[in-house]
């Protein structure tokens, strides 16, 4: 059945461009269309290659966070305090945050002695922060 469809169609299309009248201005047509078709979805298909590159390119250069130089100790300390006091529960009027050449200094009480553990390693992720001197103590 479809073999007969597929000869059907190939012998509609032998009668299209070989027609007496008007075949040859159809095999002229045909000749410039197919190649201009040929090369626009060639153009399309390489525009959304070279983009693909460029942002495989892209993520592979910012893969890693670029250095920043070293912040002022202002700075640091005002960073490691919004650090360590974004949750809720830690005592922001307790705890004094001081940093001096990349050393961070925590002093004061909090109320769990979990709570000093975390808050360290918290400090030591910000940016810029070379050494912690933990001073908090446990409220009893």
């Amino acid at each position: 059945m479809f073999r007969k469809l597929r000869w059907m169609g190939l012998g509609a299309l032998i009668a299209y461009f070989f027609d007496p009248q008007t075949g040859r201005r159809r095999r002229a047509e045909a000749r410039q269309r197919v190649p201009a078709i040929l090369r626009r979805t060639s153009a399309q298909a390489g525009g959304a290659a070279a983009a693909k590159a460029t942002a495989v390119k892209a993520k592979a250069t910012h893969l890693k966070e670029e250095e920043k130089p070293q912040p002022d100790d202002v700075t640091l300390a005002r960073k490691v305090e919004t650090e360590i006091f974004r949750d809720a529960d830690v005592p922001k009027g307790k705890i004094n945050v001081n940093a001096e050449n990349g050393k961070v200094v925590l002093r004061g009480e909090v109320g769990e002695p979990s709570l000093i553990e975390d808050l360290e390693k918290r400090t030591k992720k910000v940016q810029g922060v070379r050494e912690v001197e933990n001073l908090l103590t446990a409220a009893t």
